[in-house]
């Protein structure tokens, strides 16, 4: 079901602060067009905690009935609340979001018991697939693969994005048979020729052509063009980490014409040391503009 380039989407915001609609359809017509498999709405480089319910349901909305019938759209549905968690993915099966990506409880840092029995609590009441979420870096909570494995018996648990980008968690998980999206750019193609069935990217934002190019090789066991393309983007994934997801990903699409500089405070525009960076990196990746740029 959940394969390839799926892309953790950014949520674009006019001047004003309000959702930018043209370019949020835009942005979506460019990933159908590259390749990309599916798209994720109001994940962590969505955005999400800065997104009130009503417009995360519209930008669920305006990408299923953009590209709903040829990508899978993913919904971002995860919350520190169980009952809020549980909400939200009935909500996004309501809309028709194919699947329901939801990220471990942030801040509450649950023991490995709560972890289950939140997942299998959302699952229970789910009308759609889960896909579980593991971040520590971001939520300051494991969701250890020994956990993995009691959920994977869930028949609504299927997939898991994992951002712990390490070879021996990666065989655990695969153990469990669920199937394994890398949530780490910088290690997604080892992870994908070592059994990942794909990645939701936050690199694919800006070159979505290229990494699905690189699923689709390492998918096919194509072991050295895979390589050659992972090696293609490592400076891009370099510079995506310089500041907190998604600023310097915002930015650089900002650069590329695609969308406003406008983030939602506390987040901010790139800090100006980094910009020329930015800007040299769309030069060497020869990354495709939307229109002059000044």
């Amino acid at each position: 079901m959940l394969s390839g380039s799926i892309t953790a989407l950014i949520t674009p915001f006019l001047d004003c602060g309000s959702i930018d609609e043209d370019a949020w359809l835009g942005l979506l017509d460019w990933h159908r067009e590259a390749g990309t498999a599916g798209v994720v709405v109001g994940g962590t480089t969505g955005e999400s905690v800065n997104l009130s319910q009503d417009e995360f349901e519209r930008l669920l909305q305006l990408a299923l009935e953009r590209v709903g019938d040829s990508m899978r759209v993913l919904a971002g549905t995860g919350s520190p609340s169980t009952s809020e968690a549980m909400s939200r993915t009935e909500r996004a099966a309501c809309a028709g979001a194919h699947a329901a990506l939801v990220v471990t409880p942030a801040y509450n840092r649950p023991t490995q018991a709560g972890l289950e029995l939140h997942y299998r609590r959302i699952a229970d009441s789910s009308a759609i697939p889960v896909v579980l979420y593991n971040v520590p870096s971001r939520t300051a909570c494991d969701l250890l693969p020994e956990t993995v494995a009691r959920l994977a018996v869930h028949d609504n648990i299927v997939a898991i994005k994992e951002a712990v980008g390490d070879v021996e968690r990666l065989k655990a998980l695969l153990d469990t048979g669920l199937a394994v999206l890398s949530g780490d750019d910088p290690s997604c193609c080892q992870a994908m020729l070592g059994g990942a069935v794909g990645v939701i990217s936050v690199a694919a934002n800006v070159d979505p052509g290229r990494m699905a190019e690189l699923c689709r090789e390492a998918r096919q066991g194509e072991a050295k063009k895979a390589r050659s393309i992972d090696q293609e983007l490592l400076p891009l994934y370099g510079f995506l980490s310089a500041e907190s997801n998604p600023i310097p990903v915002k930015w650089m699409l900002h650069r590329l014409g695609r969308i406003g500089s406008t983030l939602r405070l506390p987040l901010t525009p790139l800090d100006p040391g980094y910009r020329e960076e930015a800007d040299r990196l769309i030069d060497s990746l020869q990354l495709d503009a939307a229109r002059d740029v000044a």
